[in-house]
């Protein structure tokens, strides 16, 4: 189930569910039960506000109502339109409810101390909002300072973006159907809607070879296999550019966690004074002196390798991007970050057409946001979702583009992306994106294809960091847990 449908891809999904004989109002309905159960298990028998909008979502609302009345809860219903605004499902289920229907404008002044609210059911809203979300309407639903389950996402949440459309209800439970949107995965949506839980409500999953949907959450990789036959070479030899003399530590860090993430071997390769750093920190990682360009184009000749890393503090210089184009040009998969990317800042259309001039060698480039806005300046301010963005550079640039942050989006030039979800916020420590980018070295060593290596590289960095029992890390706190 971890495909993530778009607001459009969900609408389609129950629109083949009912041409599959699943009467839009059962679904309506088995997604009212659904809010209530969840409701039930999670607290304690209490009064409770059901606000319902004029649509769908409300229209699940009033289940909501109708059912957990029905528990003997104590349930007051506000709506924030007229009863008679509704139509189809909605208004079918708004005539099911037997008690009174009290206007929104009213919420936070009709109660009496002692019948205040002790849970908030949101049902105004779902993840297709057309309009901007009241600030009015989430402060008072916030002052109440209770419990709040939403019903698909937080009211003013876009399904689509993660962010609000104007304001946003914040949510200590959110319940959807079938399966996740974007909206809840991609930040501040994933904070702002709490637990997720995640109900079946009958669309059958048959639906999704309609649909073809072309973005995932990340999850566990399928790793490189080790054979009793096997050896150093055949589980790849990766290279990792050093930094200079006084800045060896970033590479340091993505050739250990090369190695970590099964590469055969690793080698750290620079000019001599900074391997002289590098030999008095590592003994299994080896050492490969390296002067001028003709000296590394030589050296990738070795088909024997079989991974690069380029960029990790590597000082922003025209000799590391000559040497970033000459590892294009002849040599094997490849990960660009840090430096490596920074250095075309200035004419990024260099990079991409190096990278386009090997469509069958894989090439990932690992940008954070800063980075990204350098390399994509037209695509900064996009108003798009990060998945779109991220997909938009893919494409123009040819590359997997791994676009770091708390809710990193891994995409391909062929549309397909990964939303990746595991990664805790400890990793925002400096470091912990060149071990990232050693990962995916690694990965890319033993043979794995440029976007699942990226998308396995996000898994294992963001499981190492859940597995390290500090609450506070240094990046080289992760090496020793890359593949726990």
């Amino acid at each position: 189930m971890n495909e993530i449908l778009t607001p459009a891809e969900m609408y389609q999904a129950d629109a083949l569910a009912i041409r599959a004989r699943m009467p839009s109002f059962n679904l309506m309905e088995n997604a009212g039960k659904a809010v209530a159960d969840a409701i039930a298990q999670r607290f304690g028998k209490r009064r409770v506000a059901v606000i319902c909008g004029p649509g769908n979502n409300g229209g699940d609302g009033f289940v909501v109502a109708r059912l957990l009345a029905a528990r003997k809860w104590p349930v007051t219903l506000f709506l924030t339109c007229d009863v008679a605004a509704l139509s189809g499902d909605a208004a079918a289920m708004a005539k099911k409810w037997r008690g009174k229907v009290h206007p929104f404008a009213a919420f936070g002044t009709s109660f009496e101390h002692k019948a205040k609210p002790q849970l908030i059911v949101d049902a105004i809203f779902g993840a297709g909002l057309n309009r901007e979300f009241s600030p009015l309407w989430a402060a008072a639903i916030a002052a109440a300072k209770v419990p709040v389950v939403a019903i698909d996402v937080p009211s003013g949440l876009d399904g689509m973006t993660g962010r609000p459309v104007g304001a946003a209800v914040r949510a200590d439970v959110t319940v959807s159907f079938f399966r996740k949107k974007p909206g809840h995965v991609l930040e501040p949506g994933r904070g702002l809607c709490g637990e997720l839980v995640l109900a079946d409500i009958g669309i059958p999953a048959a639906v999704l070879e309609a649909i073809a949907p072309r973005l995932w959450e990340n999850s566990a990789p399928d790793l490189p296999g080790v054979t009793a036959m096997g050896h150093k070479f055949t589980r790849g030899h990766a290279l990792v550019w050093s930094g200079p003399e006084l800045a060896t530590g970033a590479s340091r860090l993505a050739a250990v966690a090369a190695a970590r993430a099964g590469a055969g071997l690793v080698s750290l390769v620079g000019d001599e004074a900074a391997l002289r750093i590098q030999a008095a920190h590592v003994t299994s990682v080896m050492l490969k002196p390296v002067s001028g360009d003709g000296a590394w184009r030589k050296m990738l000749e070795d088909k024997r390798i079989t991974s690069l890393c380029l960029g990790p503090a590597a000082g922003v210089s025209a000799g590391l991007r000559r040497s970033v184009l000459t590892a294009l040009a002849d040599g094997p998969a490849c990960v660009l970050d840090a430096d490596a990317l920074t250095c075309f800042e200035s004419e990024p259309d260099e990079l991409f057409a190096a990278i386009q001039a090997r469509p069958e060698r894989a090439c990932v480039i690992t940008p954070h946001e800063g980075e990204f806005a350098r390399l994509f300046s037209t695509l900064k301010d996009s108003i798009e979702s990060k998945v779109e963005v991220a997909r938009k550079a893919a494409e123009r640039s040819g590359a997997i583009v791994l676009f770091k942050g708390p809710d990193t989006v891994v995409a391909a030039p062929d549309g397909r992306a990964k939303v990746n979800t595991n990664a805790p916020a400890k990793l925002a420590v400096a470091g912990s994106g060149d071990v990232l980018a050693g990962i995916i070295t690694g990965l890319l060593a033993q043979g794995m294809g440029g976007f699942e290596a990226a998308c396995g590289g996000a898994w294992l960095h963001g499981e190492a960091a859940n597995h390290c029992p500090r609450r506070n890390i240094m990046a080289e706190d992760l090496l020793d847990h890359i593949g726990a």
